[in-house]
């Protein structure tokens, strides 16, 4: 009875005193309040301003489709949005305090008058990883006044981030990262989104297009944690207050080329445990204080300018767990301190200049997974203690100069997944049946040691792992291994530099049809593969090469679409170029030389003009004119079209392969005038016309652009007429050879990227494509196989070139090979010669030059071929350093000359005939195309070390032509 007349009295207090109800409400521990209605409403029309769609959010983390679209009003606990997927509420209030959206899927655009911009009480925003149309963040962000946390990353938003973020004074953690450089912070810049964003703990704006200074502002955020300022396009120094922040624990800077730096003095005590400077321009050593670091767990330098001993102080830091220092220039030993860095999984040395063995305490290690040492000068055997880190998935020693045999302790290895020990000196014999121990293996490379691999005949019983990439060239194989036919998930076979013959198996045709991306049986004596036409069954195929080789038959036919490498030289294939090539519009090599083909060039070449960046021709039988039109010439570098029968003009579309930097049409049918509407190339470095009939004066107009990087030229064998075009050098000056590196080549390199299921992660290939070439040196036809940036040469020989030789020759700072023979050329030797001292070979015979040899010439302290030969030349010959090296037939056919080292004496000048005399006597001499022999020349070298080689025979068993590095990015 009591009971009941309190809940009457409760009830009538209730209806008496109706707000007692929203007093109760908000002060009860057991009732949320509902969500406010224009709040519900808002949240409403945001989910129906956008599409779900499952591609607009992107694969990382856990997509959730279904979050937003639940959204709905309906009876129940459902009609409260404070219950909804991805909605906080406060609990006093009902406000709308956080919206928690990352990957939902959410397509369209954010405009100015989104009702989002009216949940005003919004504390935390999360829309990352959606796609917003490339639309840009609407200036009424700063509505959303209370925002603490604001993460748009990845959201497809683009433009410039608005100024009025920097008005959401209470942000602590503000992420607008991207992927695609779609947004841009410039105007304003990041000195003034920062500047009012005083209580900031996470700032990332990696992918942003910044392009300006780090403003030194940033070091005075003392509450900054995390900064993240990934590829940004940042330049300059870096301040170096930021590293002395008190709370700093992340600095991740990478990818910022212009940025440079160095890594102070640790003196005092630093929080930081995340320091990430990849591919940035910070240099100098890593000081020894960077043990004072004692939180860092992470530290990597990957690409940078380091150089120096590896501190043995990094010891100390007992916390790391990955550590890379590739692709620097450190020296020496590495410290023994390594090993005590227990905690370690993750450690790549690559691409460095170590030495010694390699120990350094390995066996602490015992947590270790990846290990990358490839690309340095370590030397000895695989120490044991690898071998005891049962742990590793990665073990990557390529190009050292280990030796030994590769020891059977190495398939103790249970967990590997990736073995790499190519490019060594490993030595003996190794059964390849040992590697069915190692389940995991999908990775292996061992080509080019010295090792011979022995395949056993095929077990039934056993049962090798599933590889995604063999890489065995050089490794002796005389057969195809048997145990490829079940290598259905191969996607890079690589077994060039082998001794397989005869015909490709037809089973092979039948492995990875559906995931090979790279193929090569280059530099083997295969003659075909047992069908005509050749069709390649591989539709992911991006790199296909069998150069080199015994081929007959007609061009292979690709299935896949997409390929980029199609490298078939050397061999001796017939008929013409296929329509299927019209197809290919990704090709970026195309290289068909040195076979037997003929016919036109398709017209559908010119749909190759978005992607294709190397084109060689080079000896065929190729034949008709080029038509006007066939290039679009936007990715062209190389143009290779020598040895044809290739007739008519040039096609003027050439002046827009702007990025062009070897055109060489030499030894074809051309007739054409000199191609000086070419002068304005930037880029192009060499141009061959030799062996032409390029005919007339060369005439170009001054002008401080015309082919302003031209180092190469050879106008031999043509009829050219007129003076010498040596306007043509007028830019020529030493300056812009004193930066080229002397073992760089003239090389096209492109990256092939494909993902890794075993590791997770991208496969990146590397790829450089040399350029070779047939100059005359020496009076021979020389076969350049590589050639570097450094070389320059000058051949005008063979034409009726005539007059003088002006004292403006001296402009040719650089070069090293001159040929002004057999033309008509009068007057005497200039002594400006002289002047170029980097000259080695100079090349004046068959002229009708007169005088005396300039003494100036004996200053030329490289030169190692000189040839005045067939001449009206009189007087001594010059004595002294080189010139005592130089035979009789450098001079002879001048009879005027005298000295050693002819036997005519020079006692009685009164008696040498005059030049009239002379004159007559030489009129045998007079026309050009007078040499009457050529040969190749195999291993000559002068000056520079050049690579010189006979084409490319299967004598020649290192394919050195294609570089291969694989790194794992």
């Amino acid at each position: 009875m009591g009971l009941s007349l309190s809940l009457f009295v409760f009830m009538r207090l209730l209806f008496l005193f109706p707000q007692l109800h929203l007093i109760l409400t908000l002060s009860s521990p057991f009732m949320q309040p509902l969500c406010h209605h224009d709040e519900s409403l808002a949240l409403l029309q945001f989910k129906e301003s956008f599409v779900i769609d499952k591609n607009a959010s992107d694969a990382y983390g856990r997509i959730d489709c279904g979050k937003v679209a639940s959204w709905t009003v309906l009876e129940g606990d459902k009609s409260d949005c404070c219950s909804w997927d991805g909605v906080e509420c406060d609990e006093a209030s009902g406000y709308v305090i956080g919206l928690h959206l990352r990957s939902s899927c959410l397509y369209g655009s954010i405009n100015s008058n989104n009702s989002l911009f009216r949940l005003v009480h919004l504390q935390r925003l999360d829309l990352s990883y959606n796609h917003f149309n490339y639309s840009p963040i609407p200036p009424q962000v700063r509505n959303l006044s209370r925002l603490a946390y604001l993460n748009l990353s990845a959201s497809m938003f683009s433009g410039q981030i608005p100024l009025e973020i920097s008005q959401l004074s209470q942000l602590s953690s503000l992420d607008l990262s991207q992927d695609y450089s779609l947004l841009e912070l410039k105007k304003p810049s990041l000195r003034s989104l920062v500047g009012n964003l005083t209580h900031l703990q996470e700032l990332d704006l990696s992918g942003v297009s910044i392009i300006s200074v780090i403003p030194t502002i940033l070091a005075n955020l003392s509450s900054l944690t995390f900064l993240y300022l990934d590829d940004c396009g940042l330049h300059g120094e870096f301040p170096m207050g930021i590293f002395k922040l008190p709370n700093l624990r992340v600095l991740w800077v990478g990818y910022n080329e212009g940025l440079i730096g160095h890594l102070p003095d640790f003196t005092w005590s630093s929080p930081l445990e995340a320091l990430v400077l990849t591919a940035t321009s910070f240099s100098g050593e890593l000081p020894p204080s960077i043990g004072n670091l004692i939180y860092l767990n992470s530290l990597n330098v990957r690409g940078c300018n380091f150089s120096g001993f590896i501190p043995s102080t990094l010891g100390n830091l007992t916390n790391l767990t990955f550590l890379r220092l590739s692709n620097n220039t450190f020296t020496g030993e590495v410290p023994s301190s390594i090993g005590n860095l227990n905690l370690l999984s993750f450690l790549d040395l690559r691409q460095n200049q170590l030495t010694g063995p390699i120990l350094f305490h390995l066996v602490n290690l015992m947590q270790l997974k990846d290990l990358y040492l490839q690309s340095n000068h370590f030397t000895g055997e695989i120490p044991v203690e690898i071998l005891n880190l049962t742990g590793l998935s990665v073990l990557s020693l390529r190009g050292n100069k280990l030796r030994g045999r590769i020891p059977n302790s190495i398939f103790n290895l249970k967990n590997l997944q990736v073995l790499d020990l190519a490019m060594n000196y490993f030595s003996g014999t190794v059964e390849f049946d040992e590697f069915v121990k190692l389940k995991h293996l999908t990775i292996l490379y061992l080509s080019y040691n010295q090792l011979s691999l022995l395949f056993k005949e095929p077990n039934v019983n056993s049962s090798f792992p599933k590889f995604q990439c063999l890489w065995l060239s050089s490794c002796n194989l005389s057969k195809f291994p048997d145990f490829l036919r079940n290598q259905d998930e191969l996607q890079y076979l690589e077994l060039s530099d082998n001794y397989l013959r005869g015909q490709v198996p037809e089973w092979m045709l039948n492995i990875g049809k559906a995931s090979m991306e790279i193929f090569s049986l280059a530099n083997n004596f295969l003659t075909g593969f047992g069908q005509h036409p050749i069709l390649l069954p591989w539709t992911r195929l991006a790199f296909l090469d069998l150069s080199c080789n015994l081929l007959q038959g007609s061009l292979p036919i690709p299935a896949a679409s997409n390929l980029k490498y199609y490298l078939i030289s050397n061999n001796s294939l017939t008929g013409n170029v296929p329509e299927f090539f019209c197809n290919l519009t990704s090709l970026q090599v195309l290289d068909l030389a040195r076979n037997s083909l003929s016919g036109s060039l398709p017209r559908c070449l010119d749909n190759f003009g978005a992607s294709l960046s190397v084109l060689n021709l080079q000896r065929n039988k190729f034949q008709g004119s080029i038509s006007e039109n066939w290039v679009k010439g936007s990715q062209l570098k190389i143009i290779i079209f020598s040895q044809n029968q290739f007739r008519g003009r040039l096609p003027r579309s050439l002046v827009k392969c702007t990025m062009l930097k070897v055109l060489d049409l030499g030894n074809n049918q051309f007739n054409d005038r000199f191609p000086s509407w070419l002068k304005n190339l930037p880029n192009l470095k060499v141009l061959i016309l030799r062996s032409n009939k390029f005919n007339g004066p060369i005439e170009i107009s001054n002008s401080k652009y015309m082919f302003p990087n031209l180092q190469i030229i050879d106008l031999s064998y043509n009829s050219f007429v007129g003076k010498l075009p040596l306007e043509i050098f007028c830019n020529w000056t030493v300056k812009k050879f004193e930066t080229a590196h002397h073992l760089t080549y003239i090389q096209v390199n492109s990256t092939l990227t494909s993902f890794s299921k075993t590791l997770g992660t991208y496969i990146n290939g590397s790829f450089g494509y040399d350029y070779s070439m047939t100059m005359t040196n020496k009076g021979n036809d020389m076969f350049f196989e590589k050639v570097q940036e450094l070389f320059t040469a000058v051949d005008m020989s063979s034409n009726r070139f005539l007059g003088e030789i002006p004292n403006s020759i001296e402009n040719l700072k650089g070069c090293i090979l001159l040929n002004l023979s057999n033309n008509i050329l009068t007057g005497h030797i200039p002594p400006s010669l002289g002047k170029l001292e980097d000259l080695e070979a100079l090349d004046l015979s068959q002229n009708k030059l007169s005088g005396e040899i300039p003494q100036e010439l004996t200053q030329l302290n490289f030169l190692g071929f000189f040839n005045v030969s067939r001449n009206n030349l009189s007087g001594p010959i010059p004595q002294g350093k080189q010139f005592n090296t130089f035979e009789n037939n450098s001079f002879e056919g001048n009879q005027g000359l005298c000295g050693r080292p002819l036997t005519k004496k020079c006692e009685n000048f009164d008696e040498l005939p005059s030049p009239s005399s002379i004159s007559e006597g030489s009129q045998d001499y007079e026309l050009p195309f007078e040499f009457g022999w050529k040969i190749v020349v195999i291993g000559y070298a002068f000056g520079l070390v050049l690579g010189v080689t006979i084409w490319c025979t299967v004598i020649a068993r290192k394919h050195d032509w294609l570089m291969k590095t694989f790194i794992i990015r």
